[in-house]
């Protein structure tokens, strides 16, 4: 019998492999960090090739680690960072250069030009985003025309591009399978959310060859299966969705109005709008969350580019902390902020400013800021993000949300109990922290007959912990205060030609 379903979670930092069984339980984990790279300010590189090994070594380990063979496994699910763009030689499998991250800057010009010449519109009309370096459509521009002989290779055919889901897709099958699905195709802005199609005239806009792209598909389908050479066993891969979107479908939000928050490196706000996009009057984005057989399901998704991510710099790049998991005790040395206040715009402000030159900020420091100060000011400030996108979500489609599912790297009882108290919200977070993962899983287990019905996968979840509402109102008024200030402040700091 094959019991169990592998699913694989490429995160922006981090590639994990799952073994989840019939009752969508963990049996299996392993995970691996891998580099990061920062060129010029702005910049976000990871090598493509590092992704793959990382990946490929945490699948056989976390086989190896629960005595199980390829011949267990029904069916592979992957979930990836979205809008991470590479472009590989076709015959080679060489990329050409280093993956270019979702949270690179580098196009900003770009995006600039376009909205100058009035596009920004009829990108949204067509894909559902905002014009921003965000999604991959500017980062493939800019590689064709920056790498050397790379548009000349493309417009022969010779070059393919792929966001994280394809790259893998390619080396599980050694460049048999050139796919995506609707989830990850929605977020390059070259893909038409509406008629579910590549769009020839933006592709004509971005001066991008049709040829290089990946076919797309649904989330949940056989595509493909690994070769012998991996596993001992051809494995069906059939499940694929955009982390942000599998950790929707993970926490079984599958009825309209139904919204999760997802507290990684960074962090992503979406809501179930079912069948019919919602279009945001208030700069949200609109994007398609999964499509299983012929149903298209979208959702209204609001993006932080740095959540926890800010956790990572102090402990990275400030050395205050050893691991994650040490900020919480940290920001409990303290009673308060102590006045403190960091906007973490690192790599500029996403949903619902879209501010391309914002940078990261600290608001507030005086003689007596300590440590502990700067680790609350740094949950809070992500709580107080994602609190600013789901007011916004609210207003654009006009439901009031009840309790939002919480989950991630980040989701400690700290941040969940602030996000409560600035939302004025109940807080739910499932008993599976993986959630991405399961999302994928689940895709995967439908794809295959693992699983018969979303009916019988939203059985699966389970309360772990509700957070209720328990800040006075009045000093949650003050923190709202400070942070709209420190925000404004922070807003447009460096200059376009800078």
């Amino acid at each position: 019998m094959k019991d169990y379903i592998l699913s694989l979670d490429q995160g922006t930092s981090i590639s994990k492999a799952i073994l989840f069984n019939k009752k969508g339980e963990i049996v299996a984990q392993v995970q691996k960090e891998y580099e990061q790279y920062y060129p010029k300010p702005g910049w976000i590189e990871q090598d493509a090739k590092e992704i793959w090994y990382s990946q490929a070594s945490v699948a056989e380990e976390v086989l190896a680690k629960a005595g199980l063979t390829g011949k267990d496994i029904a069916g592979l699910g992957i979930t990836n960072q979205r809008e991470t763009t590479i472009i590989w030689d076709r015959e080679t499998g060489e990329p050409i250069n280093n993956a270019i991250v979702w949270q690179d800057r580098r196009t900003s010009h770009i995006c600039d030009d376009l909205k100058e010449k009035g596009f920004s519109k009829k990108i949204k009309e067509k894909t559902g985003l905002i014009l921003d370096a965000f999604f991959s459509a500017t980062k493939v521009k800019w590689l064709l025309d920056n790498i050397e002989g790379a548009r000349e290779k493309a417009e022969q055919g010779k070059l393919v591009f792929g966001t994280v889901d394809t790259w893998l897709i390619w080396k599980l099958t050694k460049g048999e399978v050139h796919v995506t699905d609707v989830s990850n195709a929605s977020r390059t802005m070259l893909y038409n959310i509406h008629d579910l199609c590549w769009d020839e005239e933006l592709l004509a806009l971005m001066d991008i060859p049709k040829s290089i792209l990946p076919k797309v598909c649904s989330s949940s389908e056989i595509y493909g299966h690994t070769k012998r050479s991996m596993f001992s066993e051809e494995i069906p891969i059939s499940g694929i969705c955009g982390d942000q979107q599998a950790a929707l479908f993970g926490q079984a939000c599958f009825e309209k109005g139904m919204v999760k928050n997802t507290y990684n490196t960074g962090c992503f706000m979406l809501m179930n709008t079912g069948a019919e996009p919602v279009e945001s009057k208030n700069d949200l984005i609109t994007t398609i969350a999964w499509g299983i057989g012929d149903k298209v399901t979208y959702a209204l998704e609001g993006s932080v580019f740095i959540g926890g991510a800010v956790v990572q710099w102090l402990r990275d790049s400030l050395n205050l902390i050893h691991s994650i998991e040490e900020i919480e005790s940290l920001a409990l040395t303290e009673k308060d902020n102590g006045g403190v206040y960091i906007v973490p715009s690192f790599t500029g402000l996403g949903a619902p400013y879209w501010d391309q030159y914002a940078r990261g900020t600290f608001w507030g420091l005086n003689m007596g800021t300590s440590a502990g100060h700067i680790a609350r000011a740094s949950l809070e400030c992500i709580a107080h993000r994602s609190s600013d996108v789901l007011k916004t979500m609210e207003a654009d489609s006009g439901i009031k949300v009840e309790q939002l599912r919480g989950g991630g790297l980040m989701a400690n009882d700290t941040l969940l109990q602030y996000q409560a108290d600035f939302l004025n919200l109940p807080i739910v977070r499932p008993e599976i922290k993986e959630i991405t993962a399961v999302g994928a899983a689940y895709l995967a287990g439908l794809g295959v007959g693992f699983w018969n019905s979303v009916e019988e996968i939203q059985d699966h979840w389970k309360l772990d912990k509700e957070y209720d509402v328990k800040m006075d109102k009045k000093i949650v008024k003050h923190h709202k205060k400070y942070w709209e200030k420190a925000v404004s402040r922070s807003q447009n700091w460096i200059d376009a030609d800078d």
